[in-house]
């Protein structure tokens, strides 16, 4: 994954066009004030990756509770791997 672009939050919002189609092709780009990151621009693919991992952090699964199938998947998983 290419590292996340810095650019100065002056910057962004003077040029907000550019760096929208920059965040398309980037995925993110931070925005700095004072050389730190104060916030970010996310384009939609990395939006929605980041609300699929947002829910999957809130869900509880209790082992006793899971079907065979749930099991099986996760007994298969590979660390690191994008679900199916």
């Amino acid at each position: 994954m290419p590292q996340a672009r810095a650019v100065p939050e002056s910057d962004f919002s003077r040029n907000f066009g550019k760096y929208q189609d920059e965040a398309i092709k980037a995925g993110v780009i931070n925005i700095t004030s004072h050389g730190r990151v104060v916030g970010a621009y996310l384009s939609v693919v990395e939006l929605e990756h980041f609300e699929r991992l947002k829910r999957r952090e809130r869900e509880v699964l209790k082992l006793g509770e899971l079907d065979h199938e749930t099991l099986a998947a996760i007994e298969a998983a590979e660390y690191g791997a994008e679900p199916r």
